[in-house]
């Protein structure tokens, strides 16, 4: 058990690390690979779903039938799901659309703002990031009750949901620091609030050890795994998918999907 929680404490704070290696990438890289992008971005929407709809669903199903019967055990497995799609939805209306980190930033943009720098307007910019850090960290709480309740309960499928989360962390720290270092011209600003950002995870994994975990019966297991599921999906249809596609050429962000789905089938025929 003990070991559980440290792995799966380790890997929502790997995924939350990941918005720190985006500052990096737009600090340090001269472009983007824009096919890389896509298909990588639809490599982890691929994992997310199909972990979420073979895996996750299914289990949260099958402790909710064990503890209250087939039909009710399926009845609140499809309520959990759909109430984790609407919380991560909830969360997501709320935040301001300009504000709201679903706009994937590139390392074009960094040298194009870089080029308009004399004309900005920094305190502008700088609330712009501020408010950007402040919805990513927001839309990663939940990713890191995800992540490491799914790590709790399989560590096979924990890593692979890190993974995932941890791809489509790296545009959202590129879309903190360019508003950020260009309103304040200090790169070590802008990286340490893309960090930060980030940390949030770690915090969900923490507050989910914390406050879930002490009342996890089998009702609240399947519950909290079929929302789990539902976050999931809606996190690939509404944030990972769009960005895919917008880079996308010749369904590069399709076939990423589907790789995605089989590389997880994979994993999990082999770890069973």
């Amino acid at each position: 058990m003990e070991g559980n929680v440290l792995l799966a404490l380790g890997l929502t704070l790997f995924a939350g690390l990941a918005t720190g290696v985006g500052a990096l990438i737009a600090f340090f890289t001269s472009r983007t690979n824009k096919k890389f992008l896509s298909v990588a971005l639809g490599f982890s929407a691929g994992v997310m779903i199909y972990v979420s709809l073979i895996e996750i669903f299914v289990k949260a199903k099958d402790a909710l039938v064990a503890a209250h019967g087939e039909s009710q055990g399926y009845w609140l497995t499809v309520i959990g799901f759909f109430g984790g799609i609407i919380f991560i939805a909830l969360i997501d209306r709320f935040i301001p659309t300009k504000n709201n980190p679903h706009e994937v930033k590139t390392v074009e943009d960094v040298h194009a703002a870089e080029s308009n720098a004399p004309n900005v307007d920094e305190d502008k910019l700088m609330k712009m990031g501020m408010f950007t850090a402040l919805a990513i960290a927001i839309h990663n709480f939940p990713e890191g009750i995800a992540t490491f309740m799914s790590a709790m309960q399989d560590p096979s499928v924990g890593i692979a949901i890190a993974i995932a989360v941890a791809i489509h962390n790296i545009p959202e720290g590129i879309a903190v620091a360019i508003p950020i270092f260009f309103a304040t011209g200090i790169r070590k600003k802008a990286f340490k609030l893309s960090f930060l950002s980030g940390l949030a995870e770690p915090v969900g994994a923490i507050v989910a050890y914390l406050i879930l975990m002490p009342f996890l019966t089998d009702t609240m297991f399947g519950i909290v795994f079929a929302a789990v599921a539902g976050i999931m999906v809606f996190i690939s249809l509404d944030e990972l998918l769009p960005a895919a596609k917008k880079y996308d050429e010749t369904h590069l962000s399709i076939y990423g999907l589907i790789a995605g789905m089989a590389v997880m089938a994979l994993s999990l025929l082999l770890l069973t």
